[in-house]
């Protein structure tokens, strides 16, 4: 791996300034001043392969990989050179939306996303692409809240149901596990202002599990800590097809054995990581711990995961 990272000077200098101002962290870490970066993403996500390489960015299934970086983004090349994937992920390097991530055993580059800010980036503009109307981006903010505020799971696993999966879906899926399912809820529920996100050890570990622990300067309100390990059933692994799962109630559901047996791996994933958490942040966290168990990319099957001495 890569030991030195280098940080954009416009975020860092932002930080600092607000930070020997106030003597806080500033509340959106984000500066304004890169927002220009989201009309780039809803450029590229214009262009063939461009939505494409956009999710499969976020998801990281699979390393963006490219024999070499294109060089040449004149008028005539944006206007009539083959748009490939080595192109639309050049022009996201240049942009400074990916960057150089290391090289594969066969001499190809690999392209990976800069930090957790651009990453944050990412996780908007898909929602934003997926959820162009107002309506249905109040509906994914208010099943967010219900999760951190109260610890309620279903809201959001029924608008994942009912709206998110159908447009998510839409695309052409070369690969779909737990990462994709985990990527479909980081878009709707990444917060920085109230949350540490998942740290970049965690992303490149490729961990099935979202971590939201609450900023210490954001301990003063009541949001919760949360924790969520995501499994997932294929249509084939579940013995059904599209049709009879969607039919199917939400008892016969969880009592599929396939269902069962993937919570019971979520279980102890989730023990596991409850433990490193509670080490590392101590009698601080409020933290609220799920399980979400995907059937195909049709339906979702939620649990509340609890241990002795968890706080509310």
């Amino acid at each position: 791996g890569i030991e030195e990272r280098v940080y954009n000077p416009t975020l860092a200098l932002y930080f600092l300034k607000a930070f020997h101002r106030d003597c806080r962290y500033p509340r959106n870490i984000l500066d304004s001043n890169l927002a220009m970066d989201r009309g780039k993403m809803h450029y590229i996500a214009r262009l063939p392969k461009g939505r494409q390489l956009i999710f499969g960015a976020l998801e990281e299934i699979e390393p963006i990989q490219i024999s070499r970086l294109a060089d040449r983004f004149g008028v005539e090349d944006m206007l009539y050179a083959p748009k490939d994937t080595g192109f639309v992920a050049s022009l996201l390097y240049y942009f400074g939306i990916l960057t150089f991530g290391g090289v594969t055993p066969f001499g190809e580059l690999i392209l990976t996303i800069p930090n957790l800010v651009i990453r944050k980036l990412y996780a908007e503009s898909i929602r934003e692409m997926l959820l162009p109307e107002g309506d249905e981006g109040g509906m994914a903010r208010r099943a967010a809240k219900a999760l951190y505020q109260q610890g309620d799971m279903q809201p959001l696993c029924d608008f994942m149901e009912n709206k998110y999966f159908k447009v998510f879906s839409n695309r052409d899926y070369a690969h779909v596990n737990e990462l994709t399912i985990k990527t479909a809820f980081l878009t709707l529920l990444f917060d920085d202002t109230l949350y540490i996100m998942e740290s970049e050890a965690e992303i490149e570990r490729g961990h099935t599990d979202l971590t939201m622990i609450v900023r210490p300067d954001m301990r003063q309100y009541r949001v919760l800590d949360i924790l969520i390990e995501f499994k997932f059933v294929s249509l084939k692994e579940a013995g059904l097809d599209g049709k009879t799962l969607e039919q199917m109630d939400d008892a016969a559901l969880g009592a599929l054995p396939a269902v069962q047996e993937k919570q019971r791996e979520a279980e102890a994933g989730l023990a596991r990581y409850r433990e490193k958490l509670k080490r590392k942040f101590g009698d601080v966290l409020r933290l609220h711990s799920f399980s979400v168990v995907a059937v195909g990319f049709e339906r979702l099957v939620s649990h509340v995961s609890t241990s002795p001495g968890d706080r509310g």
